[in-house]
């Protein structure tokens, strides 16, 4: 697996993987983690293409599952240690 391009996000750090014929699409935000695959095959400008899918409205709902994660993990952390 090889790192092939990053994306500036003022929210998140994306990173564009590439590993056996697909694209990774791994969004970070602190210690929450989505990623994505993607056959290359599905694509028809390569990793352009994979550029062109990061578009407002994805990045938007990542922003919400992102939140909706980080609730789900302080409500299991409380009652784990409460």
């Amino acid at each position: 697996m090889r790192i092939i391009a990053e994306l500036p996000h003022p929210d998140f750090k994306i990173s564009i993987l590439n590993m056996n014929q697909k694209f990774i699409i791994k969004i970070e935000q602190g210690s929450l983690e989505q990623s994505y695959k993607v056959p290359e095959i599905d694509l028809t400008d390569g990793v352009n293409s994979v550029f062109e899918l990061l578009d407002e409205v994805f990045l938007r709902s990542v922003a919400t599952r992102f939140a909706e994660m980080r609730k789900d993990y302080k409500e299991t952390y409380f009652r784990y240690n409460y």
